[in-house]
């Protein structure tokens, strides 16, 4: 381990709830749940006010609207307004280290070791870590993040979440033991529940207790990777690095349904669709798949998975389409399914063979009407869904008289819209009519002339 304190991990709190508090006056210190908001979705983010009545992310969304009060407001993601915010927020990051990895887009990792010139004191470090709160609040409009800053990214990341919301802690060379050790060992990464029912059937409850198990104990309990793993974690022991650019393991689409679908035809539309998305992806990246996998979630929760792995790499749509499908007819519709994936893993840098193939996504629209499959073209045209569809809850909109806003909700033909930003006070709501000329999908709004002007 490091002899100081230098790896830095930053966690935003309920960054989706807190970016939709910022953008709207009228919800904060309110509850809030991000996520799906139909009758099969599930909670990405809650805000600490929700939170409070038992909501948590992973939750599926009826559930935490039977826990929450009234007026808890219940908004599908705006992933442009969390990616700006999140843009702003590793910029921060990049200024103290060239260092920085990203975990995911409200979580990374900081290698202060390699920024230029840094006080690596503990003293030094803290006061680097309130200094870089007080930019991410500034710069983002008040998001705030929790900090923890240890000898290892094990000690970072347990660090940050001792004392969240809007914590930071230091945990000082030398005190790793003193603070892992009284912790539940869930905290440590990798013991999910099915570990942790193992590990307290054999008195494992806190990481203390899995300290004074031996290596051939744990092996025998979670196999030679997981249970050396555990032995090394359980003694603080990570030399993981930073790393700045993290190799991606695969690309992925899947979608969750309101009802369970069991028609093929339909599932393969939605199948060619996901492929597509997955297969111009792979060629933004300059990557290609050996291994194309087919995800399904079954009407009784229960999830598997088909994979074929191919001779040569891929980032053909219609050939992950092709083995997708067969994939499905193979795993059969029995009883419904409520979720979809496509995938392709075992990625590399690899340049298709034949360079001429057209992509029907990428032909002129009379090449891809002929190359879209007769079977389709024949089938009737579905019919439109009602104008309250084209909005949910939390989208921006701007109508022509009134202004921005957004969408508080939506039913019997109307949708219900509360004109503010996050530079208003909270703002009148009125109900508008679904198909109303004058209401349109808008931006994200700007929060960055505020901060500047504060």
């Amino acid at each position: 381990m490091r002899r100081e304190a230098s790896v830095l991990h930053l966690d935003l709190d309920a960054f989706f709830a807190a970016v939709e508090q910022r953008d709207k006056p009228s919800l904060r210190g309110r509850p809030v749940v991000v996520g799906g908001v139909g009758g099969r979705g599930v909670v990405a983010t809650a805000s600490y006010e929700a939170r409070a009545y038992g909501a948590r992310s992973a939750m599926p969304t009826a559930e935490a609207r039977r826990r929450c009060p009234s007026g808890t407001a219940f908004l599908g993601g705006r992933f442009g307004a969390y990616r700006r915010t999140s843009d702003v927020v590793m910029a921060l990051l990049r200024e103290l280290s060239p260092l920085v990895e990203p975990v995911s887009i409200d979580e990374a990792y900081v290698d202060l070791a390699a920024g230029p010139g840094l006080d690596l004191s503990v003293d030094g470090v803290t006061a680097l870590a309130r200094g870089l709160k007080e930019r991410i609040a500034a710069a983002t409009g008040g998001v705030t993040g929790s900090v923890g800053i240890g000898s290892s990214k094990l000690m970072a990341k347990i660090a940050s979440d001792l004392d969240k919301p809007d914590g930071l802690v230091v945990v000082p060379p030398g005190s790793e033991l003193d603070v892992l050790h009284p912790l539940p060992v869930t905290r440590l990464g990798g013991v999910g529940p099915a570990t942790a029912e193992r590990l307290h059937q054999v008195g494992v409850k806190t990481v203390s207790d899995l300290a004074r198990k031996s290596l051939p104990d744990l092996v025998a309990l979670a196999g030679r990777a997981h249970g050396t793993g555990l032995y090394q974690l359980a003694r603080a022991e990570d030399d993981r690095p930073v790393v700045a650019e993290r190799e991606a393991k695969s690309v992925s689409q899947e979608e969750t349904f309101e009802r369970d679908l069991t028609d093929l035809s339909r599932l393969n539309r939605l199948i060619d669709a996901m492929a597509t998305r997955v297969g111009t992806r792979l060629r933004a990246s300059a990557l290609s798949g050996r291994t194309v996998t087919l995800k399904l979630r079954r009407y009784d929760f229960t999830t598997i998975t088909r994979s074929q792995t191919l001779p040569q790499p891929t980032d053909d749509a219609r050939q992950v389409a092709s083995i997708a499908r067969r994939l499905l007819v193979e795993a059969g519709t029995g009883g419904g399914l409520r979720l979809l994936g496509v995938g392709v893993s075992g990625l590399s840098q690899y340049a298709q063979g034949d360079l001429f193939a057209l992509d029907v996504e990428d032909a002129p629209p009379e090449e891809a009407a002929q190359a879209e499959p007769a079977a389709v073209a024949e089938e009737p045209a579905e019919p439109l869904p009602p104008a309250e569809r084209r909005w949910w809850p939390g989208q921006d909109v701007v109508h022509d008289e009134l202004g921005p806003g957004w969408v508080w909700g939506r039913g019997l033909g109307r949708v219900t819209v509360r004109f503010e930003g996050p530079l208003t006070a909270p703002g009148p709501v009125r109900t508008l009519a679904a198909d109303d000329p004058a209401l349109h999908p808008g931006d994200p709004p700007e929060w960055r002339t505020a901060t500047m002007g504060a």
